[in-house]
């Protein structure tokens, strides 16, 4: 019964927040303050979700395979190469740790 009392709490707050959102004046949103951090938020929150899935596993840090392939990753970006070539990337050096046994 807890889990359907936490998945009822998260549709209410998540339902709150839009409207929240809806309410919100549009002159707000028009500034250029208000603008730059809805553009940047996103890439925050995406960055930090990539590092602690990447490198934490509970309360510990960890450094495996995982990270080889973010920093596999993050050369293919450097390089410019295309977003299937990085992901492509990725999977490849994480698998080849993983293999080999890393």
């Amino acid at each position: 019964m807890n889990v359907w009392i936490a998945i009822g709490a998260t549709a209410l707050g998540c339902y709150a927040v839009k409207l929240t959102g809806l309410l919100v004046p549009a002159g707000v949103l028009e500034r250029p303050l208000v603008r730059r951090l809805a553009a940047l938020l996103p890439v925050a929150l995406l960055a930090a979700l990539t590092a602690q899935q990447t490198f934490a596993d509970g309360q510990t840090l960890m450094l495996d395979a995982r990270a080889a392939g973010l920093a596999a990753a993050a050369v293919a970006l450097i390089l410019r190469a295309p977003f299937l070539l990085v992901v492509a990337a990725a999977v490849a050096v994480t698998a080849g740790v993983r293999a080999v046994g890393g």
